[in-house]
This record gives structure tokens, sequence and C-alpha cells, in this order.
């Protein structure tokens, strides 16, 4: 760009401009922050992030940008995600009622996107910031503040001065899923139409709550495991990731790395296997990690893992955790072999495989984690065949089988077992693999925001049971296999306790719509469906045995 023939400086997009006057779009989750710099000759974070980051967000990269060095050598810097503006892609957008919070940190949890964030601090100190901002801005911000007994009322007790606690929206990450909304039980959060003076206020509230600084950790217990996200270091996910609104594999992603980075920071790394997984979260230019990540192909992304492992230790990195991430096609199928091998070397490798039931990326086929009956492509549901036939294989088993590896079964919606899941996992000094159960909301069949209904539910009614598996535990499999966190665990069904009716798999599959057609116009289940309910009953009742609960 030019002015009168000089060249004009354009600020950076790590700064507030035309395009972006809050700027919202820049480094640092909760706090601000700075470019992550690399000492590398092949990788100019600078450049790419003033030049081809913006080219890009300014909508002339693919056509007017040249030929590109760090695309041919498939690098992209860390976070570059966080520059990536969603602010028009969704007509309405979440506002908070801090009147209603209690802090329980649910929305901040659950929140594919890093885009609803949470922040604790002093009555004294929220009054300080107030106090310094525009006269115009401070009862706007004053009012965003809640009392709530977790942090107000137990601060005084523990600090001697009760904690305010603010949840805030970023504009410029959120896709409008409403997930926030349906998790919160207290009517904090509602969505709004978006309208100039709501992205303004929007705009504007967050742009101050990162100006503001970090939470006070005198505050935050590390006891309560949901709380960590009020930590900068445990948003490794940033904004700006690609996946669709609401996805379930997005908070998966987002609470896997909050936990690694509660305990490790950055220091540790990631190979992911091929999938939608990696279509998302390295669409170029824009990446959503702040720790090493590195892409294998679809088969064999464990073995990948190995080299690295191998060459981490060599170079005395042997604290260093590394996650290999895949979906059901890279670890229960075409990787499956590659996996197994991984297991069986005892190596400190960790893996998290994102269990969609589908091949959530090619357009939703059926692969063998995928439950009987379910109408996918591959296994349609037709005239002669009801979907699919087999039974669903369960990896978690099978891996209980490898010698001495550390087995989680979990889901984002159980939060506190899926962080002792990982957690474990980290702290085991040897293989361990941890599955979690993620909605994949366009091939289930359901809205946006039921990420985390649809997996609780899928506990409820046995169709996903929780479980770890810790070789530590003692010698026999009823020892090291606990089965705490499902409901009802001596029993066959979970019970519902407003009707008195069981639960089961086929409730389950009649609220999502790739059991539709399982179900005649009087809701009667079809005869493949009912042979589904029989599986999930079975294998739940095989756990129990392993659990010693039979």
């Amino acid at each position: 760009m030019t002015t009168n023939g000089a060249p004009t400086k354009l600020p950076s997009m790590n700064e507030a401009s035309e395009r972006d006057p809050f700027n919202n779009n820049s480094y640092g989750t909760l706090v601000n922050g700075s470019y992550k710099l690399v000492s590398l000759p092949v990788l100019d974070v600078i450049d790419f992030n003033e030049r081809i980051i913006r080219g890009y967000e300014e909508g002339y990269g693919e056509k007017e940008l040249p030929a590109d060095l760090s695309l041919a050598r498939s690098l992209i810097p860390a976070g570059t995600a966080t520059l990536r503006d969603f602010s028009n892609i969704a007509p309405e957008i979440p506002e908070y009622i801090p009147e209603n919070c209690t802090g329980c940190m649910d929305c901040v949890t659950e929140c594919p996107d890093t885009a609803i964030l949470g922040k604790v601090l002093s009555e004294s100190e929220v009054e300080a910031k107030v106090a310094a901002l525009p006269e115009a801005d401070r009862e706007m911000y004053r009012r965003q503040w809640a009392k709530t007994k977790k942090y107000y009322e137990a601060g005084k007790k523990k600090v001697g001065e009760g904690g305010l606690f603010q949840i805030v929206i970023d504009p410029s990450k959120c896709k409008g899923c409403a997930e926030c909304v349906t998790v919160c039980d207290d009517n904090a959060l509602k969505m709004v139409p978006k309208t100039n003076e709501v992205m303004t206020r929007a705009r504007k509230t967050h742009r101050i709550f990162k100006d503001i600084g970090p939470s006070n950790p005198k505050y935050i217990s590390d006891n309560l495991l949901i709380d960590m996200m009020l930590k900068e270091e445990t948003h490794i996910y940033v904004g700006g990731a690609g996946s669709c609104a609401g996805c379930g594999e997005g908070t998966a992603l987002r609470m896997l790395c909050a936990a690694t980075g509660a305990k490790y920071g950055d220091q540790w790394g990631i190979v992911a296997a091929t999938g939608c997984n990696t279509v998302y979260t390295s669409t170029y230019p824009y990446n959503p990690y702040l720790v090493p990540w590195t892409n294998s192909l679809f088969e064999n992304a464990p073995a990948d893992a190995i080299g690295v492992r191998m060459r981490w230790d060599q170079m005395g990195w042997q604290d260093k955790p590394l996650w290999c991430i895949g979906g059901d096609g890279a670890m229960f199928d075409i990787g499956f072999q590659s996996l197994s091998r991984m297991l069986a070397s005892g190596m400190n490798i960790k893996v998290f495989v994102l269990d969609t039931q589908v091949y959530s990326n090619t357009g939703g086929q059926a692969s063998t984690s995928s439950y009987t009956g379910q109408n996918t492509k591959m296994s349609v549901h037709g005239k002669v065949l009801g979907g699919k036939q087999e039974r669903r294989k369960e990896i978690a088993q099978i891996a209980m089988m490898h010698p001495r590896t550390y087995v989680a079964q979990t889901t984002c919606a159980h939060v506190n077992h899926f962080y002792k899941s990982v957690l474990g996992a980290l702290e085991f000094d040897g293989p361990a693999i941890v599955t979690c159960y993620t909605t994949c909301q366009p091939e289930h069949g359901v809205a946006d925001n039921m990420a985390s209904e649809q997996a609780r539910l899928a506990v409820d009614t046995r169709a996903f049971p929780l479980l770890i598996y810790d070789p530590r535990k003692g010698e026999k499999i009823r020892d090291r296999l606990s089965l705490v966190g499902n409901p009802n665990m001596k029993e066959d069904w979970y019970v519902n306790p407003k009707t008195g009716e069981p639960l089961t798999f086929i409730d389950f599959a009649r609220s999502e719509g790739r059991f539709a057609k399982h179900f005649d116009k009087d809701g009667n289940p079809s005869e493949t469906l009912l042979r589904a309910n029989q599986d999930r009953l079975e294998n739940w009742r095989l756990l129990q045995e392993l659990a010693g609960l039979r």
C-alpha cells in the first residue's frame, strides 16, 4: 500500500486496525501476548503473520500472494488461528447475565472455539481496573462482574476479600453454536441477535478483559480441575480453528490441551493422524496450537510418534509428553496395527482418540467404531439392510489386553472424569490411550448446541461407558478397572428418576438423526435397533464382570 508514492506502514496484525478496531484478533487468550517466535532459518514468523495471514484475512491471499515457501515446506507458526476473525459467520452471540452466574466454569470448559473466557479478581482489584477506564465505559464494565458463593463468599474466608468473577465472549472467535447456553444450568447466558450496539459492546468488553491482566491466583484452587482454564498457560488451543459450529472434537482438544498445559506448559508436542482434526486445525495458514505439532498419514501416526519419541529421548527430552491424536478411522481401522504396535512397545507415548463413530472428514462413512444400525455412507439404511449390521469394536477393551497399558474412556461432558483420565495418562510411565466420545453434529444428526447433552446421554444409556484401567492399581483386572462415573453402576440400566423408566440405547438412538429410520410412525424401534440395544447391554455386562461388579 502506498500514499503519494511512499509505502504506508500498516499496523501489525497483533495491533488494533481499521479492520479490527478493538484488537480482538490478537495473541494471548486471557491476557495480551506477542507472536510465538522460533529460531528456524526456514520460518520467519513475523513475515508469515504480517504478510501471509494479512492476505488471507483481507481476502486477497489466494490470488495475489506470491508462491509461498512456508506452504512448500509445510510450516505454519504457532497460534496463527488467533488472528482469524469469525465475527460475521453467525447471526447471534451469547450475552452474559452476571446476576445469575455461579462461576461453575461449564461454559468456558465446553466451548469448542475458545470464545467463552473467565477471570477472577479481588473486589478491590476490579474497582482499581474500572477506575482506570474511560468514564463512559466504567459502569458498563463494572456491571459485568458477578458475586458468586464460589469466589466471593469463599474468597472472603480464604483470602480475606471477596473475588469477583466474569465471563467474557470473544466476538472474533464465537461461531454462535449456543453450546455455552445449553450447558449453563443457571441461565447466566442467552443468545441475542448481533446488532452494531451488541457487537461494539462485546468487542470493547473483550478488549478491556485482556488489558486488565491475569486472574488472581489466590482465588484459583488446583483441586478444582474445572477451574484450570482461568490460567493463561492452559490455553494451548487458541480460538480460530475451522471446525464446525459446536464441534465435539474441538472441545475435546481444548480440554486435552488445557490439562496437559496445566502440568507441562508448552513443553510437549502432538503427532496428529490425518482426519477431521487435522483439517480444521491446519487449514493454511491457520494453526490453533501453541505446541509443536506434526501431521502424519491416516494409517501410521502411532509409528510416527514412536520415531519422534525416540529422537526426543536421545535429546534428553524424556520428561516432555507426546500425544498422538486421531479419529476412529486412524485408530480403530486403518491405523489399528500401528496403534497396537505402539502400545506393545512400552514407550512413553499417549494416544487420544476422537471417537465420532464415523469418518467425519471424508463424508461420514462407517467405521468399526460405528454402532449397529447406524445410517452412514457405506452402511446406508435401505430396504434390505437397516444401516450397519456389525457390532461396534471396543478399542478400550482391546487396549487393556496389551502389556501394561493405561486405558481410559471418557467424554467432555464428564469434566472431572475427563481431566482425571488425561492427567492419569500423563502420570503413567508407559503407553496410555484415552478414548473420548465426540459428537459430529452433521453426521450424528444433532443440533450445534448438543455435544455435551449427547455425550452425557451416551454414557447414561450404556452406549459409551466411562472407564479407567490403571495397571498400577493391582494384579487383577478387577483391581485395575474402575467404572466409577457411570450411573447405576451395579445394574443393567440407569433408571430415570423423573419417569422411573430405564434409559436404554433405544432412548439414545431416538435422539439422533443417524438412527431416525429405525423408528416407525408410532415410534417403535426396528429389529436391528433392538439387536444394537442388546449389544450395548452385553458390552456393559462384560465391563461389569471385568470390574468385579457381577
